[in-house]
């Protein structure tokens, strides 16, 4: 993992060599603080970043302050179907000034809700960098399920791939928690600046929530658990975190 600055976003993100797709966080840079917009429902991709661009535009800052983003897909990607949706998901952080020459600063989350399913790839929330003197550390940290993140294919490094049963989710959760929290370190930061967790599989993992997040100290602040499945198939557990200076419905 290499830490960069994206100077005009007003934000640092974490690159990860391979990966185009999306950076593994984003934390805003001094002098800024990040905010973050939620539709009340979904809305089709190309809808969603026209309705950010406005935002954006309303409050006086420029598309490259776009920092990351929570989409919802109606069903998991084939590892060929995965890289086609990026390819194309890229092109308008590339018009905004975001995406070049295989970088790209911007954090995500790309899950598939189990009920109320998108038809098509929707954006669900968005964050950005407003300028703020606050003293508090604002950041996103991406989605990440139990594989290794980098080249090569996501089903030949996923952590007990196939097996669901308790103690195989605890492996993948455990997998999973400990690659946020190197992303934390990363940003200078630990478990005890999150104020919101996001856990997101199908499976019961209620227990393991309690003796994995909570008792070993990742749940300092709200911990919610969605039933959704991560975005490439045979992927069982996903998480994320983020803690942001003010949130929006739209």
């Amino acid at each position: 993992m290499e830490l960069l600055d994206f100077h005009p976003g007003g934000y640092r993100f974490i690159k990860v060599e391979g990966v185009f797709q999306f950076s593994s966080g984003v934390a805003a840079a001094p002098g800024f603080a990040l905010e973050r917009v939620r539709f009340a429902r979904p809305v089709p991709l190309a809808e969603g970043f026209a309705a950010a661009e406005r935002h954006l535009t309303a409050i006086g800052r420029p598309t490259t302050a776009f920092a990351a983003c929570e989409l919802r897909s109606s069903a998991p990607f084939t590892e060929q179907g995965f890289i086609d949706f990026n390819r194309v998901y890229v092109k308008t952080l590339e018009r905004w000034g975001l995406y070049s020459d295989g970088v790209n600063p911007v954090a995500r989350t790309n899950v598939c809700p189990a009920y109320d399913k998108p038809e098509v790839p929707s954006l669900h929330a968005f964050s950005y960098t407003v300028e703020s003197d606050s003293p508090q550390p604002t950041f996103v940290l991406a989605g990440n399920a139990e594989c290794a993140q980098g080249p090569g294919e996501y089903r030949d490094s996923i952590v007990r791939r196939g097996d669901t049963s308790i103690d195989a989710m605890r492996d993948k959760l455990r997998f999973v928690r400990a690659e946020q929290e190197e992303r934390l370190r990363v940003l200078g930061l630990q478990w005890r600046h999150v104020l919101n967790t996001q856990a997101y599989t199908l499976h019961e993992v209620g227990p393991l929530l309690r003796e994995e997040i909570f008792a070993y100290g990742a749940g300092t602040g709200a911990v919610t658990w969605h039933l959704a499945s991560p975005p490439v198939v045979d992927c069982e557990y996903e998480m994320d975190a983020r803690t942001v200076l003010r949130e929006i419905l739209l």
